[in-house]
């Protein structure tokens, strides 16, 4: 985070604090309960969220070097990211051109080319077909424009983004909504990827997200897990575009008063969490950084996978630096898996009972209200006669 925005929101901690008061919204929203149940509405987010929008996938040290590559398919689509011997990262459609059959599966490295389990079609890590068993059998195919269909993939700022169909590379920098240079400066391009785990809880895919958006339930639904670490109630909050910066405050924030220069100490006594629009929860800890993606899963309005991926700063060596991270990481998913999904599976059947026709998000819960208000205006939903 920019020094300067670390020292400005130094300042309007404190004041909250001291006032014992939180950011708030403008206005409360009222979001109808079928943006969460109704199947029309889930179709609409399907089609225009999970299909034409940058999805953050990763972190480039998922495929650092040549020959590196890792598949996608948590957005409904199977994707293949490999970086070519020429060092470039890009992005495909995990489909060979023969008979559809997946071209490789996991996460490997020094590949040279993928071979089709299928039928062995061959392709080198820039997507172009090298090789046809049998090639008298197919003297029509044209060679050279039977590549792996390629789909736009931006690598900047230590992130990495794929659209999952077909067309031109997303411009990022407007995507984030002015949020690039923030995210530049974590110096993501140096970080070791941990650990990935998914959960596959019974709800919308939107709920996986609502459950980081405020910290208003901290104490209440987290008594003995992080509840203690934070105030409760208190957050900031700045929206950026589509996307949001909410920061919770540790309770040890107060040792930051009368501090010379805030700057490092900020990090430590904050979490900075991040919604990078519209599946990702982006999360800097004092010490590694959380990458939460949730998805609609099994094409169904009230079922979802919600990845977890655990970033650390340096690469882990040590068998001391294993159990540490793995503890942080058994953590995040022991509370968010227990303790927020397990209640927002009640809250989802709860939500298709009719007891109610919307929901309602107080003003102290602005990160949520942005959020949705962003799906509304991506899917076109604030005008007139619109859900």
């Amino acid at each position: 985070m920019l020094p300067e925005t670390q020292r400005e929101l130094t300042r309007m901690a404190f004041e909250h604090l001291d006032a014992g008061t939180t950011a708030m919204a403008p206005d409360g929203l009222r979001n109808p309960v079928t943006a969460y149940i109704d199947p029309e509405r889930f179709e609409q987010e399907s089609a225009a969220l999970f299909r034409t929008y940058p999805l953050l996938v990763g972190l480039t040290c998922l495929a650092p070097e040549a020959g590196d590559y890792f598949v996608d398919d948590l957005a409904g689509v199977p994707v293949l990211v490999v970086r070519g011997s020429d060092g470039v990262l890009r992005a495909f459609f995990n489909v060979c051109r023969h008979r559809g059959s997946r071209v490789v599966e996991g996460r490997g490295s020094a590949a040279r080319s993928f071979s089709c389990p299928y039928h062995a079609w061959t392709y080198d890590t820039s997507g172009r077909l090298m090789r046809i068993p049998c090639r008298e059998g197919f003297a029509d195919v044209d060679v050279e424009n039977t590549s792996l269909t390629e789909l736009p993939l931006v690598e900047r700022h230590g992130l990495i983004w794929v659209v999952p169909s077909e067309g031109n590379a997303p411009d990022i920098d407007a995507q984030l909504g002015g949020l690039a240079p923030e995210l530049a400066s974590y110096g993501l391009e140096g970080y070791s990827h941990f650990g990935t785990a998914t959960l596959t809880p019974e709800i919308n895919w939107k709920v996986g997200i609502d459950t980081f958006l405020e910290a208003y339930h901290l104490a209440i639904l987290h008594p003995t897990t992080v509840g203690p670490l934070y105030h409760n109630n208190l957050s900031l909050s700045d929206g950026f575009g589509l996307n949001h910066r909410m920061v919770a405050i540790r309770k040890t924030f107060e040792k930051m008063r009368g501090a010379a220069d805030v700057v490092g100490d900020f990090l430590t006594h904050t979490i900075q969490l991040y919604t990078l629009f519209p599946n990702v929860m982006f999360i800097h800890q004092a010490d590694h950084i959380e990458i939460w993606r949730s998805f609609p899963r099994d094409g169904r309005v009230d079922a979802s996978s919600v990845e977890l991926s655990l970033y650390v700063p340096e690469p882990v060596t040590s068998d001391s630096a294993r159990r540490y991270w793995q503890a942080n990481m058994d953590l995040a998913l022991d509370t968010v898996d227990r303790e927020d999904f397990r209640l927002s599976e009640r809250i989802q059947r709860g939500y298709g009972s009719g007891a109610q026709s919307h929901l309602t998000y107080g003003r102290n819960e602005p990160a949520l209200i942005h959020f949705h208000r962003s799906i509304r205006q991506a899917l076109g939903l604030d005008r007139v006669g619109q859900d």
